[in-house]
């Protein structure tokens, strides 16, 4: 038991240190390459963070344990908006371009929508059963459209001018630092995964409690550290990008790996588990629709916070 403590620890120290190799050299590629540190965040940054939840869940697939799969994929989702974008609207309101608001965040929920009728088989009014390898191929095709207009775009935009005073990093210097980055992420987040779930099957819970509290929690992680680390730094571009790319391709990516190598079956995902799943890309920009507000301000992060603490109690008296 010790042990497993202690590696959970060191897991999650070398996810934090890596976060901020991946924040620095990500930037500095961003600026080198011409292009925002909003797509920047979504595509290098996005995808780094998740590759946590793409080992443990292919892992999970591979073991024939879909919902460890599909739970960690639907809790990481509803953890990188209600509680990492929480976490950091309190730190530090972030705007929305209006891209984001027009682009980027539908998107999102698009492919939270289609995903949703896959593992529903098709029919919203039955269960969540699994999804098939069909879904899985249809996903990755998603995600090489997704990646091809994201890389144009972000060459349009451009990258935003950097005051007088900052020194230019070495190219090959922020490249070391996101290899290094994306490396310490998957093996802290691999570390900090393994042990939080021995932990909790001690304890005796399911598969599904597992996939969207603890497992989710654990692989998101990186998505945390890095967003935190961005705010700090006056990044807040990078730090949505970062939630709305992962969120993308948690989905994209990494289920439609995990569906195309074998089909998911689920068992232990609830009707309620999905709803706050479908809800979370949603309340992204309800303040834009809405209230015409571009803005992530700390009163509507404070909100996000008190919606994944209700979710969270909700599971631990229904386990």
């Amino acid at each position: 038991m010790v042990q497993t403590i202690v590696f959970l620890l060191f897991g999650l120290a070398l996810v934090t240190l890596a976060s901020d190799w991946l924040v620095d050299g990500s930037s500095a590629v961003a600026r080198r390459a011409g292009m925002s540190e909003f797509v920047i965040g979504m595509t290098i940054v996005g995808i780094g963070t998740s590759m946590p939840e793409l080992v443990s869940s292919m892992f999970s697939a591979i073991e024939g344990r879909g919902d460890l799969a599909i739970g960690n994929i639907t809790g990481s989702n509803i953890c990188n908006v209600l509680l990492i974008l929480g976490v950091s609207g309190v730190l530090s309101p972030l705007a929305y371009s209006r891209n984001n608001i027009r682009v980027d965040v539908p998107i999102c929920i698009a492919v939270t929508a289609l995903v949703s009728l896959m593992i529903y088989r098709w029919n919203p009014f039955g269960q969540p059963t699994g999804m098939s390898r069909i879904d899985g191929i249809i996903l990755l095709l998603g995600f090489i459209l997704f990646m091809t207009y994201s890389i144009r775009n972000g060459k349009k935009e451009g990258a935003p001018a950097e005051s007088g005073d900052s020194k230019e990093m070495k190219l090959w210097k922020a490249i070391v630092l996101c290899i290094l980055g994306i490396g310490g992420l998957v093996v802290g987040g691999k570390l900090f995964v393994d042990n939080t779930v021995a932990l909790a099957q001690a304890l005796g819970v399911s598969d599904g409690f597992i996939a969207v509290t603890l497992m989710a929690l654990g692989t998101s992680v990186p998505e945390l550290a890095t967003c935190v680390v961005a705010v700090l730094k006056k990044k807040n571009d990078l730090a949505l990008g970062n939630i709305i790319g992962s969120n993308i391709s948690n989905i994209l990516l990494i289920l439609g790996t995990c569906a195309t190598i074998t089909p998911l079956k689920v068992s232990s995902l609830t009707s309620v588990d999905m709803g706050i799943f479908m809800l979370s890309p949603v309340v992204l920009i309800t303040a834009a629709w809405f209230f015409r507000r571009r803005v992530l301000d700390r009163a509507d992060a404070s909100l996000y916070l008190l919606l994944y603490a209700g979710y969270v109690y909700w599971l631990v008296i229904n386990i």
